[in-house]
């Protein structure tokens, strides 16, 4: 196949020098339009058809779908270009310069997962389009790291379509087929304040935080009872009381408290019907106080995924890397793919381990074992129909 896309390395250089973090934080949340249009010159040149798709409430975004070969079926190689943001000052090197020391590529996006995008154009390298029997298609999202707009923009659109995909996290090139799903949901409590030399000035919202936090904790320990799934290391489902915010001084009734937690359901459990169960609870225990009770999901949320043991794209991968199939407690893309009727496993290089965190890297011994890897599921979904 003739192309003229930059070699591997400089490849990887320039998608750490561009940067495209996105947050939560207004201050740190950036475009990712510049890696988009990076990746699309790229594969433009090696005959892919390209779609740029900006995100309907956020234009300034775009996912990119660039399609090789026609057909049905074929092969999704799906990365997200954002990185979350950093701490410049505890990094060893600069962030947006890929630098290799002690066998290792150090760079924001290295390991959680730019370098991914440019092994899959590595492993597309491999392979003669004349011969493609079913289309490759490499996908590159928006805002994984903090809306997950891009992946919902992708399901509303209901594109792309294939029959099989692969999501390049760090997973040291092991597959995985399941991860817990993530809500993070805000309770905001409403008393009224007073002098605090009689209760009767105020009603204290502090106070029936207390029982909020009771509540949460008894329904917790029930969820941990009911639902156990021993192919996860924690095999319940999670409730973290992350954030707590209440009052002003101490000689002042509390007139308003907050509570943030996060819940991290196992597969198979409902989010919407947690959030549902959550406000039931929480009104009938707070329901004689006289305390005004508010709820909010602080996050969109994400399903929990699960591709089936015995799904046909879970046994190519475990005969290819001789690592069977595992789960992980990290939230991905793959349930949205998953939902679009596309049989998803999670598999790329590096580890979470190095994510999210100064001097984030990615061992360089996994370069080539990924782009070979790639490179067979290319041939087993898209040349060898």
């Amino acid at each position: 196949m003739q192309h003229s896309t930059p070699k591997l390395l400089e490849c990887l250089s320039q998608l750490i020098a561009t940067p495209s973090v996105s947050s939560v934080q207004k201050q740190y949340d950036q475009s990712n339009r510049a890696v988009i249009d990076l990746l699309a010159g790229w594969l433009t040149d090696l005959g892919f058809s390209i779609e740029i798709m900006p995100l309907p409430n956020q234009p300034e975004k775009a996912n990119l779908i660039a399609t090789l070969g026609s057909g049905p079926g074929g092969l999704i190689l799906s990365g997200h270009t954002d990185t979350v943001p950093f701490n410049e000052e505890y990094w060893t090197s600069d962030p947006f310069a890929l630098t290799e020391r002690d066998n290792k590529l150090y760079g924001l996006g290295s390991a959680d997962m730019k370098s991914f995008l440019g092994l899959a154009i590595e492993a597309v390298k491999q392979h003669d389009a004349n011969t493609l029997k079913a289309p490759i298609i490499l996908l590159a999202t928006a805002d994984e790291e903090s809306s997950m707009d891009g992946a919902v923009a992708l399901v509303e659109a209901d594109r792309p379509k294939a029959k099989y995909a692969i999501i390049g996290e760090p997973t040291g090139l092991k597959p995985i087929r399941a991860h817990k799903g993530i809500i993070m949901e805000s309770i905001h409590l409403t008393g009224r304040s007073g002098h605090s030399s009689n209760p009767a000035y105020g009603n204290n919202a502090m106070d029936g935080m207390h029982l909020v936090l009771d509540e949460i904790k008894l329904w917790r320990k029930e969820l941990q009872e009911k639902y156990n799934d021993p192919n996860f290391a924690v095999p319940y489902p999670t409730i973290n009381l992350g954030h707590i915010h209440g009052g002003d001084n101490p000689n002042r009734i509390c007139g308003d408290c907050e509570l943030h937690i996060d819940l991290r359901p196992l597969p198979g459990m409902s989010s919407d019907e947690l959030r549902e169960t959550l406000d039931h609870r929480l009104k009938i225990r707070l329901a004689d106080t006289g305390l005004g009770y508010e709820r909010k999901s602080l996050i969109r949320g994400t399903n929990p995924m699960h591709t089936a043991s015995d799904a046909e794209i879970v046994k190519t991968a475990e005969t290819l890397t001789g690592h069977p199939a595992e789960t992980v407690a990290y939230c991905t893309e793959a349930p949205y793919l998953n939902s679009m009727g596309m049989q998803t496993i999670v598999m790329g290089p590096g580890h979470i381990e190095q994510a999210h965190q100064p001097d984030e890297y990615l061992p360089m011994e996994q370069i080539q074992p990924t782009i070979d890897l790639l490179s067979k599921m290319i041939s087993q979904y898209c040349t060898e129909q």
